[in-house]
């Protein structure tokens, strides 16, 4: 058994023939199954202008499943915070903590997790507020922090709450400032493997002790879909491949049936690039998910795998949890 813990990020993807409330519902049956499995947590992430993406009002979806559930964590993975104003950020999660007491994360992104345009539109033209990351989340810890009744400007609910934060990234910097404050990182290898490895070294290598955390804590998230048998995981890893197909070809579609090859089959260009997004997917029966994650876990020193799970059929997604599960903590 593997001492590593095990979570799930969920970004209320909608399925082909769905709507966003079909989307939303399905989030939360997969929720409450993994509680029952002994998941640690569930994060929902910050996107915008994504047709088929239900959860960019967040901070609402993380208290709608909050409701739904008892005891699993339930998260930001993450707030996108360059836009947000720190206080509203403090102001949103320390609801949330006040209504579900510890069972709430703050994961932190840099990003605007979207695009440029869209971006503009939520930050009112101020496109440098990436800038000021650390400022700001020095201003959240603060808020949640002060006990000073004489501040002028102070979160509540929210101070006084003991919120765990999480820094996320895809890139070595997020790396760098993580180890800095002594937070735990999370990394986003299920879409951008490519600085995983140094990320993870820099991390553990740069981490320097804080009141928040004392020796460093690191979440990898994977792409991982688990079948009875291999090949009906590899036919049920098509819906993964084919949405990062859609979205690097900038045709974005529903989360949509498996089928029996890839739609960019054939098309040497897309077919690289599909496979250096998803370099981190682990597709297999419970032996081989168990085999190959564990060596991964391992390799990394990795402290908890989050696992994505694109599979169309909501049976066979509930499914593939328990085999994930079964794989890599034991039955």
């Amino acid at each position: 058994m593997n001492n590593f813990k095990l979570s799930a990020l969920d970004l209320a993807t909608v399925s082909k023939g769905d709507t966003v409330k079909q989307a939303i519902d399905r989030s939360v049956a997969g929720a409450q199954y993994i509680e029952k499995l002994g998941y640690e947590r569930i994060w929902f992430a910050e996107h915008h202008n994504m047709e088929h993406i239900a959860s960019s009002a967040t901070a609402v979806l993380i208290g709608h499943v909050a409701s739904k559930t008892n005891t699993i964590r339930i998260g930001s993975g993450g707030i996108m915070l360059p836009n947000h104003a720190p206080l509203v950020v403090a102001e949103q999660f320390g609801t949330l903590e006040s209504l579900y007491p510890g069972r709430i994360d703050l994961g932190l992104g840099r990003a605007p997790g979207t695009d440029q345009v869209t971006a503009m539109a939520l930050r009112r033209n101020n496109i440098n507020t990436a800038f000021y990351f650390k400022d700001d989340i020095r201003a959240l810890q603060q808020y949640f922090e002060n006990d000073d009744p004489t501040e002028k400007v102070r979160a509540f609910p929210g101070e006084g709450l003991a919120i765990p934060l999480y820094i996320l990234g895809s890139s070595t910097d997020s790396a760098h400032l993580a180890a800095e404050l002594g937070l735990p990182y999370a990394f986003a290898a299920h879409f951008a493997p490519a600085m995983f490895e140094q990320a993870a070294a820099i991390y553990r290598r740069e981490f320097k002790p804080s009141r928040h955390l004392q020796h460093p804590y690191f979440i990898a998230c994977v792409n991982i879909i688990a079948a009875d048998t291999t090949p009906e995981a590899t036919f049920l890893s098509t819906s993964l491949f084919n949405m990062f197909a859609g979205i690097l070809t900038n045709h974005r579609r529903p989360l949509s049936p498996p089928t029996e090859k890839v739609i960019y089959d054939g098309i040497p260009e897309i077919e690289k690039a599909v496979y250096n997004m998803t370099a981190c997917t682990f597709i297999g029966d419970a032996q081989r998910v168990a085999d190959e994650v564990s060596a991964f876990a391992k390799t990394y020193q990795v402290d908890e795998i989050m696992t994505t799970n694109y599979i169309f059929d909501s049976a066979k997604r509930l499914d593939s949890f328990r085999i994930i599960r079964d794989a890599l903590l034991g039955a």
